[in-house]
């Protein structure tokens, strides 16, 4: 990390000096927590620059009167040179106005950050382990699989950017009968190699003509030694030689939307290193899970229903609605049962987790964050555990649904997207719009060169700054940071929505939520916007004036900042600034 300091730390710490001059004159008790205290900008403008909370947050423990701190606080800060005023609004919020000299000093620190710009030591380097995409191994990456990859990988970049070691973790779910699906399903396209005809795949199987490849290097490689064996000798191994394959097309797709994982986790590898057994001897011997009958299930009761006794984890000690069984009735481990298993092993390695995962598995939330806090705290650890729920994405034509059958096994595929729109056109939409919300993605309206098309409008303000520099750069007329001083108040309310960045990141860490960022840089890039179009009706607005070479460079410097800013921002959500449109 830089020691040159962000207006947003700094007057972070003028607060927390400032309080500390309160305790050293009696005003404040010692040693009160802080972690409350906020440093923000007021929500209406029009009260300030920056608001703190300290007096309201603090006044309660010392036992002290709110107002009388929020005024003996406020008489600290309004000491401080960058201060203009300092008032007091409602029950004790400090509204602070800033002088134009510590708006142009954040500009300094931006041309002097750059690229660093915006980063954090918030995290303090402990570990997040960020687990998102691992779709089954079954095919290829599809687009109900995307928006999740995004935030996913978005959030990893933005934990990191804010001062965390992350882990990007795929899952693979290897183990479940949907990977002896594939393997059958290998197998009839691998005797479809060997020259059989092998008619319509039966139902139940995977029709997909994905598969084909797969077949065809499985008769290369075997001949036809698994032609008309029986499945014990072939299942094995064409399971594992699918999965291989499938996975190679997984990492493929992502990595066209440049996504990477660090760790790949085997869900047979950890049955096979007996985890599960582990796991549940531990909650064994811990009282939390027992032998017991499943209650019936609700409503009406099938006629195959059963009572069986099995080993079920106590959930309902965590907020779960009942307890839940860990293994089947054929002694298998049941899903949650061999997830528990998994999360407790990405424990080891994290100081905290955070899974993504579809809208569809809402249902399970609350059992595997119970199961996972009972194997951390009786670890002897806390491990604060999210899972962030990503709702799907409605494919669209011309306002029109794209049709699709799983029957015949055609859906439409990531890389053929990412392929005909581009991956930061994906990318960024996938970021429009929080994440358990709905979300529409037409093809014709992501590419609309249009202000109503927010990967566009931020692209093009980024493509606009780099345009007038290439346009200055022609007229002999360059930047220069000394000629600040001619900036007004119009330019610089963009260099106080830019100051943002540093805040919003934090606050998008803090609260797992890349779309944040999504959503500074629109409302930047459109305020950018606004300034430019003033210059088509004032001439005297604009960024280039060839009689005035000193408001030129001011100008040029400030939109240099600007699109740093843009840059910086774009980079956390892995799409590209572009320098033309």
């Amino acid at each position: 990390m830089s020691d040159i300091t962000t207006l947003h730390a700094a007057f972070a710490a003028h607060v927390a000096n400032a309080l500390d001059a309160l305790e050293r004159d009696g005003l404040l008790p010692a040693g009160l927590p802080r972690g409350n205290v906020t440093v923000e900008p007021p929500r209406d403008p029009s009260h300030g620059d920056l608001a703190t909370n300290a007096a309201m947050v603090l006044a309660k423990p010392a036992k002290t009167n709110q107002r009388a701190l929020a005024e003996a606080l406020a008489a600290k800060l309004g000491e401080l040179p960058e201060v203009t005023g300092a008032e007091i609004a409602g029950p004790g919020f400090i509204n602070l106005r800033l002088s134009d000299a510590a708006w142009r000093g954040e500009m300094a620190a931006i041309a002097a950050l750059g690229a660093d710009y915006g980063r954090s030591a918030m995290g303090g380097g402990t570990t997040v382990n960020v687990e998102y995409v691992s779709a089954n191994p079954t095919g290829p990456m599809h687009m109900g699989h995307c928006r999740g990859a995004v935030v996913g990988d978005a959030l990893a970049a933005l934990l990191e950017f804010a001062g965390h070691d992350v882990i990007r973790e795929y899952y693979i779910n290897d183990a479940g009968g949907q990977v002896d699906v594939l393997a059958r399903s290998v197998h009839m396209r691998y005797r479809e190699a060997l020259g059989e005809d092998i008619g319509a795949i039966p139902e139940g199987l995977y029709p997909g003509a994905y598969l084909a490849p797969v077949g065809h290097r499985l008769a290369t490689h075997y001949g036809s030694r698994f032609l008309d064996a029986p499945e014990e000798e072939w299942l094995a191994l064409f399971r594992k030689e699918a999965v291989a394959d499938m996975m190679g097309m997984i990492r493929e797709d992502l990595a066209l939307l440049g996504i990477h994982h660090d760790v790949f986790s085997s869900e047979a590898e950890l049955q096979a290193a007996g985890k599960p057994a582990e796991a549940e001897a531990w909650l064994r011997a811990h009282d939390l899970v027992y032998d017991g009958i499943l209650e019936a299930p609700k409503g009406k009761t099938p006629e195959d229903w059963e009572p069986v006794e099995l080993p079920l984890f106590r959930s309902t000690r965590f907020g779960d609605d009942q307890d839940r069984p860990i293994k089947k009735s054929d002694g298998s481990w049941t899903y949650f049962g061999a997830d528990l298993a998994y999360h407790f092993q990405k424990a080891e390695k994290a100081d905290a987790l955070v899974d993504i995962w579809g809208a569809d598995h809402a249902g399970t939330v609350k059992r595997i964050k119970a199961a996972v806090a009972a194997l951390t705290e009786g670890a002897g650890r806390t491990i604060p555990f999210e899972v962030k729920l990503v709702q799907m994405v409605q494919l669209l034509r011309d306002g029109e649904p794209v049709k699709m059958s799983k029957r015949a096994g055609t859906f439409v595929t990531l890389a053929d997207v990412v392929r005909e729109v581009g991956k930061d056109v994906v990318r960024f939409t996938m970021l429009t719009r929080k994440p358990e919300a709905q979300m529409d993605f037409d093809f014709a309206k992501v590419v609309e060169a249009s202000k109503d098309n927010p990967v566009f409008y931020v692209q093009y303000a980024h493509a606009r700054i780099a345009s007038t520099l290439r346009k200055a750069g022609e007229e002999l007329l360059g930047p220069a940071p000394d000629a600040i001083d001619r900036l007004g108040a119009e330019e610089l309310e963009l260099v106080k929505l830019a100051a943002q960045f540093p805040r919003t990141v934090e606050a998008a860490a803090a609260a797992r939520e890349p779309h944040r960022i999504a959503f500074f840089l629109h409302d930047l890039a459109a305020a950018f916007h606004a300034y430019w179009n003033l210059g088509n009706d004032q001439p005297g607005k604009r960024f280039v004036l060839v009689d005035d070479a000193a408001l030129t460079s001011a100008r040029l410097f400030l939109a240099i900042q600007i699109g740093q800013v843009l840059k910086n921002g774009l980079a956390l959500l892995g799409v590209e600034a572009v320098e033309e449109l």
